[in-house]
Protein backbone atom coordinates (compact mmCIF):
# COMPACT_ATOMS: atom_id res chain seq x y z
CA UNK A 1 0.00 0.00 0.00
CA UNK A 2 1.18 3.24 -1.01
CA UNK A 3 2.03 6.02 2.00
CA UNK A 4 3.24 9.00 2.62
CA UNK A 5 6.17 8.58 5.16
CA UNK A 6 8.24 10.46 2.67
CA UNK A 7 7.37 13.30 0.45
CA UNK A 8 10.63 12.48 -1.17
CA UNK A 9 9.93 8.69 -2.00
CA UNK A 10 9.99 7.95 -5.49
CA UNK A 11 6.16 8.05 -7.35
CA UNK A 12 4.35 4.39 -6.80
CA UNK A 13 3.34 2.48 -9.84
CA UNK A 14 -0.71 1.65 -9.81
CA UNK A 15 -2.33 -1.48 -11.55
CA UNK A 16 -5.93 -1.59 -12.79
CA UNK A 17 -8.25 -2.94 -10.40
CA UNK A 18 -12.15 -1.40 -10.81
CA UNK A 19 -14.59 -1.83 -8.10
CA UNK A 20 -16.18 -5.27 -7.72
CA UNK A 21 -18.87 -5.89 -10.73
CA UNK A 22 -17.11 -3.73 -13.11
CA UNK A 23 -15.96 -6.10 -16.21
CA UNK A 24 -13.18 -6.16 -18.99
CA UNK A 25 -10.52 -3.38 -18.04
CA UNK A 26 -13.01 -0.66 -18.49
CA UNK A 27 -14.62 1.48 -15.91
CA UNK A 28 -16.73 4.74 -16.70
CA UNK A 29 -17.91 7.57 -14.20
CA UNK A 30 -17.78 11.07 -13.89
CA UNK A 31 -15.44 13.81 -12.21
CA UNK A 32 -18.02 14.73 -9.54
CA UNK A 33 -19.23 11.00 -8.56
CA UNK A 34 -15.44 9.83 -8.52
CA UNK A 35 -14.58 12.98 -6.30
CA UNK A 36 -17.86 12.43 -4.02
CA UNK A 37 -17.18 8.48 -3.23
CA UNK A 38 -13.43 9.11 -2.40
CA UNK A 39 -12.70 12.33 -0.65
CA UNK A 40 -9.49 11.23 0.33
CA UNK A 41 -8.54 9.83 -3.25
CA UNK A 42 -6.93 11.10 -5.11
CA UNK A 43 -6.22 14.22 -3.70
CA UNK A 44 -4.53 13.58 -0.25
CA UNK A 45 -1.48 12.83 1.04
CA UNK A 46 0.44 15.26 -1.57
CA UNK A 47 2.48 12.52 -3.13
CA UNK A 48 2.48 12.17 -7.08
CA UNK A 49 2.15 8.33 -8.70
CA UNK A 50 1.99 6.95 -11.83
CA UNK A 51 -0.35 4.17 -13.23
CA UNK A 52 -0.53 1.19 -15.92
CA UNK A 53 -3.82 2.31 -17.62
CA UNK A 54 -5.28 5.65 -19.32
CA UNK A 55 -7.28 8.25 -17.80
CA UNK A 56 -9.28 9.93 -20.10
CA UNK A 57 -11.56 13.02 -18.25
CA UNK A 58 -13.76 15.42 -20.59
CA UNK A 59 -14.64 18.53 -18.90
CA UNK A 60 -18.18 19.53 -19.56
CA UNK A 61 -18.14 22.21 -17.44
CA UNK A 62 -15.46 24.01 -14.71
CA UNK A 63 -12.10 24.11 -14.85
CA UNK A 64 -9.42 21.16 -14.27
CA UNK A 65 -5.74 21.31 -13.14
CA UNK A 66 -3.83 18.32 -13.27
CA UNK A 67 0.13 17.41 -13.44
CA UNK A 68 1.23 15.43 -16.24
CA UNK A 69 5.19 14.41 -16.22
CA UNK A 70 5.51 17.61 -13.81
CA UNK A 71 3.73 20.13 -16.13
CA UNK A 72 0.93 21.62 -14.89
CA UNK A 73 -2.43 21.63 -17.29
CA UNK A 74 -5.48 23.51 -17.22
CA UNK A 75 -8.56 22.09 -18.91
CA UNK A 76 -11.58 23.93 -19.68
CA UNK A 77 -15.19 23.11 -20.73
CA UNK A 78 -14.43 21.35 -24.03
CA UNK A 79 -11.61 20.28 -23.46
CA UNK A 80 -10.38 16.61 -22.76
CA UNK A 81 -7.41 15.46 -20.57
CA UNK A 82 -5.78 12.14 -21.28
CA UNK A 83 -2.95 10.59 -19.37
CA UNK A 84 -1.28 7.66 -20.79
CA UNK A 85 0.28 4.88 -19.00
CA UNK A 86 3.39 5.36 -17.10
CA UNK A 87 3.46 9.36 -17.00
CA UNK A 88 3.64 11.13 -13.48
CA UNK A 89 0.87 12.60 -12.31
CA UNK A 90 -0.46 14.98 -9.78
CA UNK A 91 -4.00 15.96 -8.83
CA UNK A 92 -5.70 18.68 -7.77
CA UNK A 93 -9.72 18.98 -6.08
CA UNK A 94 -11.86 19.32 -9.36
CA UNK A 95 -13.59 22.17 -8.08
CA UNK A 96 -16.49 23.01 -10.07
CA UNK A 97 -14.89 20.99 -12.80
CA UNK A 98 -17.73 18.38 -14.31
CA UNK A 99 -17.80 15.31 -16.75
CA UNK A 100 -17.06 11.95 -17.79
CA UNK A 101 -14.12 9.92 -16.90
CA UNK A 102 -13.17 6.89 -17.86
CA UNK A 103 -10.07 4.61 -17.11
CA UNK A 104 -9.15 2.24 -19.82
CA UNK A 105 -6.70 -0.21 -19.85
CA UNK A 106 -4.74 -0.84 -23.16
CA UNK A 107 -5.96 -4.42 -23.95
CA UNK A 108 -9.46 -3.52 -24.08
CA UNK A 109 -9.19 -2.53 -27.41
CA UNK A 110 -8.93 -4.69 -30.45
CA UNK A 111 -5.68 -5.25 -31.85
CA UNK A 112 -6.37 -2.80 -35.30
CA UNK A 113 -8.02 -0.60 -33.14
CA UNK A 114 -4.89 -0.19 -31.08
CA UNK A 115 -2.29 -0.37 -34.37
CA UNK A 116 -5.10 2.84 -35.48
CA UNK A 117 -4.31 4.48 -32.28
CA UNK A 118 -0.49 4.15 -31.87
CA UNK A 119 -0.43 8.25 -32.34
CA UNK A 120 -2.81 8.89 -29.87
CA UNK A 121 -1.18 6.04 -27.39
CA UNK A 122 2.12 7.42 -27.30
CA UNK A 123 3.73 8.52 -24.34
CA UNK A 124 4.92 12.06 -26.28
CA UNK A 125 1.28 12.24 -27.15
CA UNK A 126 -0.45 15.88 -26.05
CA UNK A 127 -2.34 15.25 -22.63
CA UNK A 128 -5.13 18.18 -23.44
CA UNK A 129 -6.76 17.73 -26.13
CA UNK A 130 -9.32 20.34 -28.31
CA UNK A 131 -11.72 18.94 -30.90
CA UNK A 132 -12.73 20.57 -34.00
CA UNK A 133 -15.92 19.29 -36.05
CA UNK A 134 -15.26 15.96 -33.97
CA UNK A 135 -16.46 17.58 -31.10
CA UNK A 136 -20.11 17.02 -30.44
CA UNK A 137 -19.91 13.63 -31.46
CA UNK A 138 -17.00 12.64 -29.24
CA UNK A 139 -19.49 14.36 -26.32
CA UNK A 140 -21.67 11.94 -27.23
CA UNK A 141 -19.85 9.07 -27.64
CA UNK A 142 -18.61 9.48 -24.24
CA UNK A 143 -22.24 10.04 -22.36
CA UNK A 144 -23.36 6.57 -24.47
CA UNK A 145 -20.27 5.33 -23.04
CA UNK A 146 -21.17 5.90 -19.68
CA UNK A 147 -24.85 5.16 -19.89
CA UNK A 148 -24.23 1.87 -20.87
CA UNK A 149 -21.17 1.36 -18.33
CA UNK A 150 -24.29 2.14 -15.57
CA UNK A 151 -26.54 0.01 -17.77
CA UNK A 152 -24.86 -3.41 -15.77
CA UNK A 153 -27.38 -6.01 -15.87
CA UNK A 154 -29.66 -4.59 -18.46
CA UNK A 155 -28.37 -7.41 -20.97
CA UNK A 156 -25.90 -9.92 -20.91
CA UNK A 157 -22.63 -9.52 -19.95
CA UNK A 158 -20.94 -10.36 -23.14
CA UNK A 159 -23.05 -8.38 -25.02
CA UNK A 160 -22.70 -5.40 -22.33
CA UNK A 161 -18.67 -5.64 -22.55
CA UNK A 162 -18.99 -5.93 -26.55
CA UNK A 163 -21.01 -2.12 -26.39
CA UNK A 164 -18.80 -0.79 -24.02
CA UNK A 165 -15.66 -1.65 -26.06
CA UNK A 166 -16.99 -0.38 -29.32
CA UNK A 167 -18.67 2.83 -27.49
CA UNK A 168 -14.39 2.92 -26.01
CA UNK A 169 -12.89 2.75 -29.74
CA UNK A 170 -15.27 5.01 -31.27
CA UNK A 171 -14.64 7.41 -28.89
CA UNK A 172 -10.92 6.90 -29.00
CA UNK A 173 -10.96 7.39 -33.16
CA UNK A 174 -12.93 10.48 -33.05
CA UNK A 175 -10.45 11.85 -30.61
CA UNK A 176 -7.49 10.93 -33.03
CA UNK A 177 -9.09 12.26 -36.21
CA UNK A 178 -10.03 15.41 -34.41
CA UNK A 179 -6.25 15.90 -33.43
CA UNK A 180 -5.14 15.36 -37.19
CA UNK A 181 -3.44 12.46 -35.54
CA UNK A 182 -2.24 10.06 -38.78
CA UNK A 183 -2.47 6.48 -38.38
CA UNK A 184 0.94 4.69 -38.78
CA UNK A 185 1.13 2.71 -42.25
CA UNK A 186 -0.14 -0.54 -42.48
CA UNK A 187 2.48 -3.37 -41.10
CA UNK A 188 2.97 -4.47 -45.29
CA UNK A 189 5.29 -0.99 -44.85
CA UNK A 190 8.51 -2.48 -43.63
CA UNK A 191 10.08 0.93 -42.02
CA UNK A 192 6.74 1.57 -39.72
CA UNK A 193 6.64 -2.18 -38.41
CA UNK A 194 10.75 -2.55 -37.60
CA UNK A 195 9.90 1.32 -35.96
CA UNK A 196 6.69 0.02 -34.24
CA UNK A 197 8.81 -3.60 -32.44
CA UNK A 198 11.41 -0.71 -31.75
CA UNK A 199 9.50 1.31 -29.79
CA UNK A 200 7.99 -1.74 -27.96
CA UNK A 201 11.48 -3.26 -27.05
CA UNK A 202 12.48 0.24 -26.17
CA UNK A 203 9.55 0.29 -23.62
CA UNK A 204 10.80 -2.84 -22.26
CA UNK A 205 14.68 -2.68 -22.01
CA UNK A 206 15.19 1.23 -21.62
CA UNK A 207 16.76 0.90 -18.32
CA UNK A 208 19.30 -2.18 -19.74
CA UNK A 209 19.52 -1.55 -23.42
CA UNK A 210 21.55 1.38 -24.16
CA UNK A 211 22.59 1.22 -28.24
CA UNK A 212 21.35 1.19 -31.83
CA UNK A 213 23.29 -1.91 -32.02
CA UNK A 214 21.44 -3.87 -29.15
CA UNK A 215 18.17 -3.28 -30.35
CA UNK A 216 19.12 -4.12 -34.12
CA UNK A 217 19.97 -7.44 -32.84
CA UNK A 218 17.03 -8.00 -30.59
CA UNK A 219 15.14 -7.39 -33.97
CA UNK A 220 16.80 -9.20 -36.29
CA UNK A 221 18.16 -6.50 -38.32
CA UNK A 222 21.04 -3.73 -39.06
CA UNK A 223 21.61 -1.17 -36.93
CA UNK A 224 21.28 1.35 -40.45
CA UNK A 225 17.85 -0.46 -40.90
CA UNK A 226 16.85 0.70 -37.56
CA UNK A 227 18.06 4.25 -37.91
CA UNK A 228 16.14 4.51 -41.30
CA UNK A 229 13.26 3.19 -40.01
CA UNK A 230 13.04 5.92 -37.40
CA UNK A 231 14.09 8.32 -39.68
CA UNK A 232 10.91 7.75 -41.84
CA UNK A 233 8.72 7.40 -39.03
CA UNK A 234 9.56 9.86 -37.00
CA UNK A 235 12.40 12.00 -38.68
CA UNK A 236 14.69 11.36 -35.97
CA UNK A 237 17.67 8.71 -35.43
CA UNK A 238 17.22 5.82 -33.76
CA UNK A 239 20.06 6.71 -30.91
CA UNK A 240 18.08 10.17 -30.58
CA UNK A 241 14.69 7.97 -29.76
CA UNK A 242 17.07 5.68 -27.39
CA UNK A 243 18.02 8.72 -25.81
CA UNK A 244 14.80 10.49 -25.66
CA UNK A 245 13.17 7.70 -22.99
CA UNK A 246 15.90 7.27 -21.15
CA UNK A 247 15.81 11.13 -20.64
CA UNK A 248 12.24 11.21 -20.18
CA UNK A 249 12.48 8.24 -17.07
CA UNK A 250 15.09 10.94 -15.84
CA UNK A 251 12.99 13.59 -15.60
CA UNK A 252 9.96 11.72 -14.04
CA UNK A 253 12.30 9.81 -11.22
CA UNK A 254 14.18 13.31 -10.68
CA UNK A 255 10.96 14.95 -10.33
CA UNK A 256 9.42 12.14 -7.29
CA UNK A 257 12.35 12.14 -5.49
CA UNK A 258 15.23 10.24 -6.56
CA UNK A 259 18.84 11.22 -5.94
CA UNK A 260 20.93 11.25 -9.29
CA UNK A 261 22.36 8.11 -8.12
CA UNK A 262 19.62 6.18 -8.03
CA UNK A 263 18.37 7.70 -11.18
CA UNK A 264 22.12 6.53 -13.05
CA UNK A 265 21.92 3.05 -11.53
CA UNK A 266 18.28 2.51 -12.40
CA UNK A 267 19.26 3.83 -15.82
CA UNK A 268 22.32 2.16 -16.61
CA UNK A 269 24.84 4.74 -16.44
CA UNK A 270 28.24 3.46 -15.22
CA UNK A 271 28.37 6.40 -12.75
CA UNK A 272 26.86 9.84 -11.77
CA UNK A 273 29.16 12.13 -13.34
CA UNK A 274 28.47 10.35 -16.70
CA UNK A 275 24.56 11.07 -16.15
CA UNK A 276 24.84 13.99 -15.22
CA UNK A 277 26.58 15.32 -18.13
CA UNK A 278 23.96 13.30 -20.18
CA UNK A 279 21.17 14.84 -18.55
CA UNK A 280 23.27 18.72 -18.55
CA UNK A 281 23.31 18.15 -21.89
CA UNK A 282 20.06 17.40 -22.78
CA UNK A 283 18.04 20.12 -20.57
CA UNK A 284 20.70 22.20 -19.90
CA UNK A 285 20.30 21.89 -15.80
CA UNK A 286 22.30 19.46 -13.60
CA UNK A 287 20.28 16.82 -12.19
CA UNK A 288 20.22 18.06 -8.85
CA UNK A 289 19.69 21.63 -10.19
CA UNK A 290 17.03 20.07 -12.06
CA UNK A 291 15.30 18.43 -9.45
CA UNK A 292 15.39 21.31 -6.82
CA UNK A 293 13.57 23.20 -9.42
CA UNK A 294 10.69 21.11 -9.26
CA UNK A 295 10.84 20.40 -5.56
CA UNK A 296 10.20 24.11 -5.25
CA UNK A 297 7.98 24.55 -8.33
CA UNK A 298 5.90 21.36 -6.36
CA UNK A 299 6.18 22.89 -3.22
CA UNK A 300 4.70 26.68 -4.53
CA UNK A 301 1.66 24.86 -6.27
CA UNK A 302 1.09 23.15 -3.19
CA UNK A 303 0.23 19.50 -5.64
CA UNK A 304 -2.45 17.02 -4.42
CA UNK A 305 -1.31 13.42 -5.82
CA UNK A 306 -1.94 9.94 -5.25
CA UNK A 307 -3.64 8.17 -2.77
CA UNK A 308 -2.71 6.73 0.54
CA UNK A 309 -4.11 3.19 0.68
CA UNK A 310 -5.94 0.86 -1.83
CA UNK A 311 -9.12 2.17 -3.27
CA UNK A 312 -11.94 1.33 -6.06
CA UNK A 313 -10.58 1.66 -9.41
CA UNK A 314 -6.49 1.49 -8.35
CA UNK A 315 -4.21 -1.14 -6.67
CA UNK A 316 -0.36 -0.33 -6.18
CA UNK A 317 1.67 -2.95 -8.12
CA UNK A 318 4.87 -1.15 -7.13
CA UNK A 319 7.39 1.38 -6.50
CA UNK A 320 8.75 2.33 -9.78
Amino acid sequence: MPDDRSAGAPAPLYGFQPPVGTPYGLEVTTIEDFFDRHDDWPWNPPRPGRATFHYLILVTSGELLHDVDHITRTVRAGQWLWVRPGHTQCWYPPGEARGPFILFEQDVLHPETARLLTPATAHDAPAVLTLGADRHWAEQTAFQLLDEHRALGRRPLELHHALRRRLLEALLLRLACGQDTAAPPPPSDRRASTYRQFLDALEIHFCSLHHVDDYARLLGCTARTLTRAAHAAAGTTARAVIDGRRLLEARRLLGTGRTAKAVAAHLGFPDTANFGRFFRNRTGLPPAAYAARQAHQDTESGCPALPRAHLDGIAQVSDA
